[in-house]
């Protein structure tokens, strides 16, 4: 089988693809045969060597995948050989096959797409953990989402949508202003005093996700009302563009501010970190999980997908990434041919 690997910490040309024996299930786990891959943002950040939760060099990144299990261990019941899924791999997703514990795989419905499946792992359930889990999300909730056009801004627009929340306002570039309407959120451009924005509306936003980082972080606290809460799940201001930049990432964490849990007190806001690949409790994420099948099913959400790269291709679509042209997710296929 083939696979690709971060030989070393740079820019996309640190990408390989190897070739190797298939892995074998242990008594609890399946084997994949992986169909779709999905590319986040943290697999650029990965690859740069600005994510602190990833594998020593060299590795092969992914969190998610969908296609057919080829073979299930000794001990497995929940599945069996030829059944679609879907699946959390932690790492090692960018592979033509990968072994997966068997609760972090989940049988797919029939009428749900490999696309449709590859794209919701990570993007809904970080979405869903922050404002359902975490957020005690109600209805008529207003939310804030940054890089509204990405998977997780997309995520946030239908989730919120299918809670019965109120208004959503998505940051983007100008050039992606009809496409986050569309997806039913208030735009407001790139490089605009959000927090002014929204307080000329109201109090604040019940909800504010942030993947930006650095100094950022203090506006979307800002932009809160009293008892909001701020979800902060990444640091794109710390990558500027394919290559490495150390001065970057030096800029964004020494412009993170600091929170003082006294002085919060008098607003009643609240400020979390989140990385559901460094989630521990599985009951948790399998009963989110189960949560957006539903949803899925019912039709109440239908991830955006902007594109498909053979996983030969996977520097290409990193590329697209970085340029920020995606609007929805990008999958790498890894189907046989």
């Amino acid at each position: 089988m083939k696979r690709v690997v971060y030989a070393k910490r740079g820019g996309l040309d640190a990408i390989e693809i190897i070739e190797e024996e298939a892995p074998l299930p242990e008594k609890n786990e399946v084997l994949i045969e992986v169909h779709r891959a999905g590319i986040n943002f943290a697999d650029l950040m990965m690859r740069q060597g600005l994510y602190g939760a990833a594998p020593d060099f060299p590795f092969t990144p992914g969190y998610e995948v969908s296609g057919i299990v080829r073979a299930v261990g000794k001990e497995v019941q929940s599945h069996a050989i030829g059944d679609r899924v879907v699946a959390l791999t932690g790492f090692g997703g960018y592979a033509e096959q990968v072994v997966v514990a068997q609760e972090r795989a989940w049988t797919l419905p029939d009428n749900v797409s490999f696309d449709s499946a590859a794209a919701m792992p990570v993007t809904y359930l970080t979405a869903h953990h922050m404002l359902v889990y975490l957020g005690n999300f109600r209805e008529g909730d207003s939310v804030l989402v940054h890089h509204a056009a990405g998977g997780v801004g997309t995520a946030t627009a239908q989730i919120v949508k299918a809670l019965n929340g109120g208004t959503i306002y998505g940051t983007a570039s100008a050039k992606k202003a009809k496409f986050v309407k569309e997806m039913g959120m208030i735009h407001i451009p790139r490089g605009e005093d959000f927090v002014q924005r929204i307080k000329a509306d109201s109090e604040g936003v019940h909800h504010a996700l942030d993947p930006v980082g650095g100094k950022h972080v203090m506006e979307s606290y800002k932009a809160l009302r009293n008892g909001g809460r701020l979800y902060v799940f990444g640091a794109s201001s710390a990558v500027k563009g394919p290559k490495r930049s150390l001065w970057k990432a030096i800029k964004m964490w020494r412009s993170t501010p600091r929170f003082d849990p006294i002085r919060m007190m008098n607003s009643n806001k609240s400020v979390y970190g989140v990385h559901m690949g460094m989630w521990k409790d599985e009951s948790v994420a399998r009963e989110q999980m189960l949560a957006l099948a539903k949803m899925l099913e019912n039709g109440q959400i239908n991830p955006v997908v902007d594109s498909v790269y053979r996983f030969e291709d996977v520097a290409k679509a990193q590329q697209f990434i970085h340029d920020g042209g995606n609007r929805g997710k990008v999958l790498l296929d890894f189907s046989p041919k």
